[in-house]
């Protein structure tokens, strides 16, 4: 059954933009663009299950996230969205314009292609556990905690959007994360998108020159998905929206506007 998820809906506006975050991310990594797009639409920016200030719940599987979804679209009226989606949150965008294409104006993926990858993420779950059970006073020690497991600074300050203060006094920074819960669906995560046929409606897919997410060999298996897709790489990594954000932008911009100015 689906879950009610947490979201930043800026409100007002034309055909709204929804924000599915990746992995270990959350609606508040996307608060500079949310301000940069709600000028011109309605933007809804949501928190996955497990993640953010969403529920815990056991199971990963992209049919039941894209569900949750979907069961926010309806509880907020919205008939019909541009529906962008990085990484785990691009397999979850591509499982709901899948399973209800009439839901979707325009589909934008961020570095992510519809196939199953290998595991990714141990050092990154083993940091996050040693933080977890670590209850750092500051944000100095959760770093250092972190540090034992992830060496790469920019991913641990990523991870570090996750930390917040605890309710009582001297419990110091606790994870906003249902760990437990994404560790045990992480082998659904690692899938593929869920659905048979493909969308067949205007798409984009951002990739990012130095990141191995959206590969040429995996280029046929996304125009199978996706054959309409329009596919631009930008000079970054894997969180090109961070790494390039006013590329990043202009590029869903013009794709956008494009749909909007031709539609059907």
């Amino acid at each position: 059954m689906p879950i009610e998820l947490n979201t930043l809906d800026t409100g007002d506006g034309g055909t709204p933009l929804v924000v599915i975050h990746g992995l270990f991310g959350s609606a508040d990594n996307w608060r500079s663009h949310i301000k940069a797009w709600q000028e011109g639409r309605r933007v809804v920016a949501v928190d996955l299950r497990n993640h953010g200030r969403s529920p815990h719940i056991q199971g990963m599987a992209y049919a039941d996230m894209a569900a949750d979804v979907l069961a926010l679209l309806d509880r907020l009226a919205l008939p019909r969205v541009h529906l962008l989606g990085h990484s785990m949150g691009g397999k979850v965008a591509i499982t709901l314009a899948r399973l209800a294409p009439e839901r979707v104006a325009s589909l934008i993926i961020g570095d992510i292609a519809p196939v199953a990858y290998g595991h990714d993420h141990d050092s990154v779950l083993a940091g996050l556990r040693r933080v977890a059970q670590g209850r750092p006073a500051n944000r100095r020690e959760a770093d250092s905690l972190l540090a034992e497991h992830v060496a790469e600074k920019p991913v641990r300050l990523f991870l570090a959007t996750n930390l917040v203060r605890g309710e009582s006094e001297g419990e110091g920074l606790k994870l906003r994360l249902g760990l437990d819960e994404i560790e045990a669906g992480y082998e659904s995560v690692m899938r593929e998108p869920a659905g048979s046929a493909p969308f067949t409606g205007p798409t984009l897919v951002l990739r990012g020159n130095a990141s191995h997410y959206v590969a040429d060999e995996h280029l046929p298996a996304l125009y199978e998905v996706m054959p309409e897709a329009r596919l631009v790489t930008l000079d970054a990594g894997h969180w090109l929206h961070a790494e390039k954000p006013e590329a990043f932008r202009e590029a869903i911009d013009t794709f956008i506007a494009d749909v909007e100015a031709n539609p059907g």
